[in-house]
C-alpha cells in the first residue's frame, strides 16, 4: 500500500446519517458518497439504535427533530453503547439552544438547517482528520509493543497528546538535539524516556540530570567529570554523566537555569561531540544524544542576554511542547481511572471508586501544577479515604471559592449562545496569534479550514492579512 493510499485509508469514514426526511437523507448520502465515505442510513431514532447495536461507526449526523425518539434521546443512548463515537447534530437555526444541550451530553459539534455542503464537509474533514491521528497512533502502540516499548505511563486521549507521541516515533530514530518545553509537572521527562526507549539507543542507558538543582561547579563536574585536585574537595577522579550516557540519552533537565561558563562547555561537546573533565585539557570523545527540557521561556532567556543564542539553537533542532493538563482535558477521565487503579493497587487500599459528585469536581479543576498534581491528589484522596468510595471530603480543596470554581454550573442562555462564545474565542485566538490562521487554529484544535469558514461566517476582520 502506497503512502497516498494508506492516508486515504486513514481518512476514509464509517458514517450514520439519522434523518426522518427522505430527500434529506439522500441528498447527504451521495454527497458524502462522493467525498469518498462509507455511508448508511436510518430514518429514525429505534432504527439508528439498532444500527449502532450491529455495525461500527466513525461518525454520526443525527437530526435533533424526529418523530418518537429525539435526538437528544438517540444521543445518550449512543454514548452508553458505544462513547467513542463522534455525533454531530442537525438543528433548525433557531434552536441553537437544543445544540448546546447536545453538546453537553456528548456531540462534538452541531450544524443547522438549511445544510451548506461545504460548511458539512469541514466538520467531517476535522472528524477524518483527528480518527486519522488515533488510528495511526494505535498502529504505533501496535509497531512498538512488538518491540517491547510500551506508552502506558503516559496516558492520554487528546489530539495534541496523539500528535506529540506520533511526533516523538519519528524523531526518536535520529542523533538530533530536542527541547521539550512545557509547564512543571506536564511530564517532559517521561517523554523523553520514551525517546529513547524508541531510539536505537535503547539499549544503552538514558541520564537525568536536574540542571536547577546545583551549583555552578558541582553541575560543572557532575556533568563532565573530574580529576583528582580539580577543586577543594576533589579527592579522586570522578567521570561525569556525559561519559556515563555514552552511547546513550542525556536528559538536562531544567535548562535554561545553566550559568554561562557550564553552557560554553555544553556548546562545545555540540559543536565537537568531545569533553574535558575538569582540572584537565584532555580531550574525550563521546557520543550522546542530547533531550533537554525547560518550563521556562528560552527565547526571552536569549533576548535577556541570560542564555547564549548559538547553544539555544543547537538544543532546539527539535521543538516539542507539552500542552498544560488545562488545555487537554480530553485526558482527564482516562488519567484519574489510571492513577486510581494504581494507588489502589500499589496501597492495597479497600477503595472501589468515588462519588459522582467528587469525579465532577476533578474533572473540572484546572491543576496549576499540572499531572504532577493530579497524582498528588489521587495518591492522597485514596491513601485518607474515609469509605470505599472517595467523596468531595478526601480532596484538598479547602478553599470555598476553589469549591465553587471547580463545581459551579455556568448554564448558556440563547443570547448567550455556543455561536456567540465560539466567535469570541476565535477573536482572541486571532488576536494572539497576530491574525496567524495557523497558529490560530492550532490554539482552537481545529483545521485551518475550518478556521476560514468561521472567519467568513462570523464575518471575523483581520488586522492585517493572514500570516
Amino acid at each position: 500500500m502506497t503512502e497516498k493510499n494508506r492516508d486515504d485509508s486513514m481518512r476514509k469514514l464509517n458514517i450514520l446519517i439519522v434523518e426522518d426526511g427522505r430527500s434529506q437523507r439522500e441528498m447527504l448520502r451521495d454527497f458524502l458518497i462522493s467525498e469518498g465515505h462509507n455511508v448508511s442510513e436510518a430514518e429514525n431514532g429505534e432504527s439508528a439504535i439498532k444500527a449502532v447495536q450491529a455495525s461500527h461507526f466513525d461518525l454520526i449526523l443525527l437530526d435533533y427533530k424526529m418523530p418518537g425518539m429525539d435526538g437528544l434521546a438517540v444521543l445518550k443512548e449512543v454514548k452508553r453503547i458505544n462513547h467513542e463515537i463522534d455525533v454531530v447534530i442537525i438543528t433548525a437555526y433557531g434552536t441553537i439552544e437544543t445544540a448546546v444541550e447536545a453538546i453537553k451530553v456528548g456531540a462534538i459539534d452541531y450544524i443547522t438547517k438549511p445544510i451548506e455542503l461545504d460548511e458539512l464537509l469541514i466538520l467531517v474533514d476535522r472528524v477524518a482528520e483527528r480518527r486519522g491521528l488515533i488510528r495511526e497512533n494505535e498502529l504505533l502502540k501496535q509497531e512498538l509493543g512488538k518491540k517491547g516499548v510500551t506508552t502506558e505511563k503516559i496516558v492520554y486521549k487528546s489530539p495534541q497528546m496523539v500528535e506529540l507521541i506520533n511526533m516523538a516515533s519519528r524523531v526518536a530514530a535520529s542523533r538530533a538535539s530536542i527541547l521539550i518545553q512545557g509547564e512543571s509537572g506536564t511530564g517532559k521527562e517521561l517523554l523523553a524516556r520514551l525517546i529513547h526507549q524508541l531510539s536505537p539507543r535503547a539499549d544503552k542507558p538514558i541520564v537525568v540530570v536536574n540542571c536547577g538543582a546545583l551549583s555552578e561547579t558541582l553541575l560543572e563536574s557532575e556533568l563532565f567529570g573530574h580529576e583528582k585536585g580539580a577543586y577543594t574537595g576533589a579527592a579522586s577522579r570522578r567521570i561525569g554523566r556525559f561519559e556515563e550516557a555514552d552511547g546513550g540519552t542525556l536528559f538536562l533537565d531544567e535548562i535554561g537555569e545553566l550559568t554561562p561558563a557550564v553552557q560554553v562547555k555544553l556548546l562545545r561537546f555540540l559543536q565537537e561531540r568531545e569533553i574535558s573533565r575538569l582540572g584537565s585539557n584532555a580531550s574525550i570523545p563521546v557520543d550522546v544524544r542530547i533531550i533537554s527540557a525547560t518550563n521556562r521561556d528560552l527565547e526571552a532567556r536569549v533576548r535577556e542576554g541570560a542564555f547564549r543564542e548559538d547553544l539555544f539553537y543547537r538544543l532546539k533542532v527539535v521543538a516539542m511542547t507539552l500542552p498544560p493538563l488545562r488545555e487537554r482535558k480530553e485526558d482527564l477521565p482516562a488519567l484519574i481511572d489510571y492513577y486510581l487503579e494504581k494507588f489502589i493497587r500499589d496501597n492495597a487500599s479497600p477503595v472501589r471508586g468515588m462519588t459522582a459528585e467528587a469525579r465532577d469536581m476533578l474533572l473540572k479543576y484546572d491543576y496549576p501544577g499540572n499531572i504532577r498534581e493530579l497524582v498528588n491528589i489521587m495518591e492522597r484522596a485514596v491513601v485518607i479515604a474515609r469509605d470505599e468510595y472517595i467523596s468531595l471530603a478526601d480532596l484538598p480543596f479547602q478553599s470555598g471559592a476553589v469549591r465553587e470554581a471547580a463545581g459551579k454550573k455556568h448554564p448558556i442562555s440563547l443570547r448567550e449562545s455556543l455561536e456567540e462564545l465560539e466567535k469570541r474565542l476565535i477573536g482572541e485566538a486571532m488576536t494572539k496569534a497576530s491574525d496567524n490562521q495557523t497558529k490560530a487554529a492550532e490554539m482552537l484544535g481545529m483545521s485551518e479550514r475550518m478556521l476560514r469558514y468561521k472567519l467568513k461566517k462570523y464575518d471575523l476582520k483581520m488586522r492585517g492579512g493572514d500570516g
